[in-house]
């Protein structure tokens, strides 16, 4: 079977480096900030990330709530109506 397009059985020459070269990470970034600095960068992902959502204007809001609203009603009529037949049902048979 062939590789994915683009791979090659060989590794490139920048990646044959000699080991006295390449550097290593001990940690990653997080090991280099303080315990502030982190919640700092995670607060400020938090907001840019809220930036990014579509939210919804208040007559899409509305409709939503309106919408699940009516569900939660007529699956509470639901559930009633087939608790109340089962409850008929079982002192018929049971006496």
């Amino acid at each position: 079977m062939t590789d994915a397009v683009g791979s090659l059985d060989t590794p490139d020459a920048q990646d044959e480096a000699p080991e006295s070269q390449k550097k290593t990470r001990k940690g990653g970034k997080r090991a280099k900030k303080g315990p502030l600095k982190r919640l700092a960068l995670f607060y400020r992902q938090i907001v840019a990330e809220l930036r990014k959502v579509v939210w919804p204007s208040r007559t899409q809001l509305t409709r939503y709530t309106t919408v699940v609203i009516i569900f939660v009603v007529v699956m509470i009529g639901l559930v009633t109506v087939i608790d109340y037949g089962l409850d008929h049902a079982a002192k018929y048979v049971f006496g």
